[in-house]
Parts: C-alpha cells; structure tokens; sequence
C-alpha cells in the first residue's frame, strides 16, 4: 500500500486567524490561545492522543510585514516542533488577515500572495524536504469574501476599498470571491515551482438554507443561496469562468467544514438549531455526499467543533455522519477537531468558547482535557481508524457545467 496522504485520521486544528476584528484590534490567535507558547507541549498531548496531523496557520498578515519582507521564523518553529513530535502539518497560508498595505479589492493582492506562498513553500521545505507538504492556500474564501463584503466580521484596513453591507446571506461577496481565486490559483502555481509534490486542500463550510415555514414559495431562492457555497469550488475547478485558469488538478482536496451554525433560514437568518433538533436540518452525511457528487475530490472534515456540554454528542453525531458517507463510498480521508485547544472571541478577548479538546482552565499555560470529549473521541478512533487517512486513486468522473451568471449575487 502506497504511504497515506494523512498520518491520522482523527486530527486537529490550532486556531490561527490573524484579521483585525470588528472593532479594528488586530488578532493573532495562535498567541491569544496559548498555542505558541505551548508550541512543543501542544504537540506532544495531541501526538499522545493519537492526533498526528494538525491544522496550522501561518498567518500572511503577521508573516509580511513590509510589502516583499517575510518573517517566517514563527513557521520554521512551527515545522521543527512538529517534525520533533512526528507530526504533520496542514498548513494554511492565508487565515482571513492580509498585509496592511493591500485590499481584498485589489488586483495586486493578486501577484503578492502568490510571492508570498512560493516564500513560505521554500521555508517549508527546507525545514523537512522529505515531506509531502499540503497547502490550504486561502482558508474559507467564500466566507471570507462574504464576512469582508456583506457584513462586519472583520474591519477592512482600508475601510473605502471594500463595502461591507447589511449581513445579509442574499449576496455573497462574488467580487471579492473572484479574485481571491485568482489568488489562489497563482499560489498553486507558485508553490508547485517551488516543489512539484505539494498538495492542496482548499476549505470551505457546507451550509443548508430554508425558506420561512410560511413563504415555500421561495424555496428557489433559499437553493440559490445555498448553492454560493460551491461557488470557491466551482471557480478553482474551472466549471465557472474557465478562462481564470481552475482546474480540477487545481481543487485537488475538498477540505469542509461543518458547524451547528451552518444551517439557517432565507431572510430571517434564523439558525436552525442542532440543540433543538430542528427537523428541518440536513444530515451531514447528506452534505458530503453532495460535495463528493460535485466534484468527484476526496474529502476532509477540516473544522469541526461544538461548545460547553454538546461537545461529545456533536462528535457522536458527526462521526456517525461520517460512517455513514463511507459506507456509500465518500472518500474522507480525515476528520479535524477545530479548535483542538481552546480559544477567546474574537471580538470579547476576556470570553473563551470552551470548544476546544482541551478547555482553558484560567491560565493560558495549563489547559485541561475535556474528558468525555475525549471518552467520545477514544471511541471513534476505535471504529474509524487511520487506514482511512489513504486515497482511493478514485478516478474524477466529469464535471458538470453550469449557467453561474444568474448566482453571482
């Protein structure tokens, strides 16, 4: 049998986002959490857990601080620690920040970000050439172009450049969406110069959207907007406008991510509650298998995660889910708990989420293990094990081609 893709099935993720939040404070969250400091620690728990591959992120905003000047000192720690603990690294190259003197509504983002990611591909190899590294070039473009576009998650830095709406999930920030695709599709290209085995994991949540119980009449509308979650996919895969240069040797891996959130209802949007068991929620094995369907692309679980007390129920369910896409014959390679440790808000640094395999405890030196988040995890680990983490070889069946003018919005 050929070496996995994967060195675990069951992984986890450190939170790393580095945008300026709504109220303009920048982040860095793998400082916020505790991660950095804990750096070889965090590795060493995880590995002992069975947890050998991890989500990291580098962080373009904090890693080029001067337009053409990389710091790259925190990823080369980040390689040799978990080279150290024998454990692989999924590394994601823009986690929503960018360097102050840019814009997501400029072309030369463009041209930057692909320097940018050759810089880091160097870096990377040169701190473990034996590996086959795995990018995730742009985490979450179409909610980062949505969050930047349509509502206020984030504070543009140049706050004229990018209009942000009323949070509406009517439109989906199909401006911004473009043209961080072509940012992508040049990192791709830019990384494989650099080293021609890298793999590429492009991330993005699967949603469900209903109509109002007593407006069915637009459930039409509810399926458009449903379906700007393929339109990241779509665009990199080169089945909407080809002449940007996607391919499906481009999307390569289906990283998904899958949160109780991502389920709501057109205009109110109202979430449709996974702790009220809303009905009308749709199963995520059923969301896997759409995307398997699509695209034809193995897939991994690359965020999932609930909070407080629902922690261990969300992974029975999820990985039932999961169970269930494989006996059809869905390709998951892997499942990532995301946060592994805990983080805070975002926009409330004193509130933590509790999401996270190990919780914050008070202090950010010693996180404790959730047990029966973990007595949930030992168990699954039993049933789905790493034998998962190896491609088929399945080859792509065709894909199809749509009108995608009328879902631009």
């Amino acid at each position: 049998m050929s070496r996995p893709l994967l060195r675990s099935f069951w992984m986890g993720g450190f939170e790393g986002a580095d945008p300026f939040n709504r109220a303009g404070v920048p982040l860095d969250m793998a400082h916020a959490s505790g991660h950095l400091q804990r750096l070889e620690r965090d590795y060493a728990a995880a590995a002992s857990l069975g947890l050998r591959t991890v989500r990291e992120s580098v962080g373009w905003r904090l890693a080029e601080p001067a337009p053409g000047r990389y710091d790259l000192a925190r990823t080369r720690r980040i390689a040799r620690a978990a080279r150290g603990a024998g454990v692989q690294v999924l590394w994601t190259l823009m986690h929503y920040g960018h360097p102050a003197d840019l814009d997501l509504g400029d072309d030369p983002l463009i041209d930057r970000f692909a320097s940018f990611a050759a810089a880091v591909a160097r870096a990377v190899h040169e701190e473990d050439p034996e590996a086959v590294p795995v990018y995730n070039p742009v985490n979450e473009v179409g909610f980062l172009s949505w969050a930047m576009s349509e509502a206020s998650f984030f504070r543009p830095q140049r706050p004229h450049a990018v209009a942000v709406g009323d949070g509406s999930s009517l439109r989906s920030g199909y401006a911004v969406k473009r043209r961080l695709v072509r940012a992508v599709l040049a990192a791709v290209e830019a990384i494989r110069d650099v080293d021609p085995r890298a793999r590429f994991l492009h991330v993005e949540p699967l949603v469900h959207v209903v109509p109002p119980p007593d407006r069915l009449e637009l459930q039409t509308l509810a399926d458009q907007v449903a379906s700007y979650q393929w339109q990241a996919w779509d665009l990199i895969a080169g089945i909407a406008e080809p002449e940007l240069g996607g391919s499906l040797d481009a999307l390569d891996l289906l990283g998904v991510n899958h949160y109780h959130s991502g389920q709501w209802e057109l205009l109110t949007e109202e979430r449709l509650h996974w702790h009220a068991r809303d009905p009308r929620r749709r199963p995520f094995a059923q969301q896997l298998a759409a995307a398997w369907q699509r695209y034809r692309r193995p897939l991994i679980v690359a965020e999932t995660s609930h909070f407080g007390d629902g922690r261990a129920q969300w992974l029975d369910e999820v990985a039932a889910e999961v169970e269930s896409a494989l006996s059809v014959g869905v390709p998951v390679l892997g499942i990532c708990l995301y946060p592994l440790v805990d983080r805070p808000d975002w926009n409330d640094a004193s509130h933590w989420h509790h999401s996270g395999l190990w919780d914050h405890a008070g202090d950010l030196e010693s996180p404790r293990l959730v047990s029966d988040y973990a007595a949930a995890l030992a168990r699954w680990q039993a049933r789905l094990g790493d034998d998962l983490a190896y491609e088929s070889g399945t080859a792509p069946a065709p894909l199809l081609h749509h009108d995608f003018r009328r879902w631009r919005a």
